[in-house]
């Protein structure tokens, strides 16, 4: 695919902002294009947080996502606010620990991964958002695993050097 728009949206403090962070180093790391564009409420923790990532191996026109290939929902106010902003055939990514309700679209793929109980059987209980990050490159090769990881030891080096392994290890978590 020439072009990946990506949302990912859920509350402040899930992360969020990260694995777009995370995306968007993943793709600069093999030489695409892209942006980044986060977005979260005053309240910060507990607020709401999106971000949209583009990927393309043409140049951006614009950072804004508004229809996209890939949405991430971290928690049920995100499924119902963003889920009509997956384009017909594409990829639905839904928290279900948190999300009970399911998709009602037919048109789209959706993917149930229980990335908070998958993180705390780790014993890493706020790398939910580490686990759905793996989901989503796993399931739909945006970009490259590898480079993922690339980035993810880049991000925790220096004071957060303790935090690299774990965060690989959710990563890793979810296979389809």
């Amino acid at each position: 695919m020439a072009t990946w728009r990506i949302f990912i949206a859920g509350s402040g403090g899930q992360g969020i902002l990260l694995m777009g962070k995370l995306l968007a180093y993943a793709a600069m790391e093999e030489g695409k294009e892209v942006t980044f564009l986060p977005s979260y409420g005053a309240e910060m923790r507990g607020g709401t947080a999106n971000c949209g990532v583009v990927i393309s191996d043409r140049p951006i026109g614009s950072p804004v996502v508004n229809e996209a290939e890939i949405v991430v929902v971290m928690n049920e106010p995100s499924l119902k606010k963003f889920e009509a902003n997956v384009l017909p055939d594409k990829h639905l990514f839904i928290n279900a620990t948190l999300v009970p309700d399911k998709t009602e679209r037919t048109d789209i793929r959706a993917y149930y991964v229980n990335a908070n109980e998958l993180a705390e059987r780790l014993g890493i209980a706020k790398a939910a958002n580490m686990v759905m990050l793996g989901a989503v490159v796993r399931a739909t090769n945006a970009v490259l695993e590898e480079n993922v990881q690339k980035a993810i030891e880049k991000e925790f080096s220096g004071k957060k050097a303790k935090l690299k392994d774990t965060n690989l290890s959710a990563f890793m978590a979810w296979n389809p």
